[in-house]
């Protein structure tokens, strides 16, 4: 899938792995995550790996390139084993530096949102973000995520607890059947 024509969406393989260590460990991300630092490209190429087995196959991990580079990547993961909560899932980004406020986030949000919305069954998505993060706390609510709570001292980042925003976004039109037709 292809939004703008400069930004190219398409879902992870292992061999995104270094990519994705440089820019979730990159000092101008890493501390909008809830990632440690210090991760390398075997520890992402475990992850990928991870989330081709079949037991995960309902999740969907993307990435933007822009010119054939890996700039930013985002997903849904299943939020646990629970068929009391088999319509929600959960949801991750990050984008590198260079390629924020390029139209990076707003495409893996539309692609994510689409397979949510029109493939996935998911009723609600789910996730969490700093309380300190502006930018990715308006992208989230262009895409119709509303704040439902406040986590308080929720994690640790840079030696001080910071707090977090839970947000959700329900599926603004969900699917029925026509008997009809």
């Amino acid at each position: 899938m292809t939004t703008r024509t400069e930004i190219r969406i398409r879902r992870s393989q292992i061999d995104d792995a270094a990519a994705l260590a440089r820019i979730m460990s990159h000092p101008e991300v890493l501390p909008g995550l809830l990632q440690l630092p210090y991760g390398n490209e075997e520890i992402w190429k475990q992850r990928l790996s991870d989330n081709l087995a079949p037991a995960r196959s309902q999740d969907l991990q993307l990435v933007a390139e822009i010119g054939g580079a890996v700039v930013g990547n985002a997903g849904l993961g299943m939020t646990g084993a629970s068929p009391r909560r088999r319509h929600v899932m959960h949801l991750g980004m990050a984008v590198a530096p260079e390629a924020q406020g390029r139209g990076v986030g707003k495409a893996l949000m539309a692609a994510l949102v689409d397979y949510a919305d029109n493939w996935g069954q998911v009723l609600r998505i789910e996730l969490g973000v700093y309380a300190d993060n502006e930018r990715a706390i308006g992208l989230y609510q262009r895409f119709g995520f509303e704040i439902e709570g406040r986590q308080r001292a929720y994690a640790l980042r840079a030696g001080r607890y910071v707090d977090s925003l839970m947000m959700a976004r329900l599926h603004p039109n969900p699917p029925r059947w026509d008997p009809a037709g």
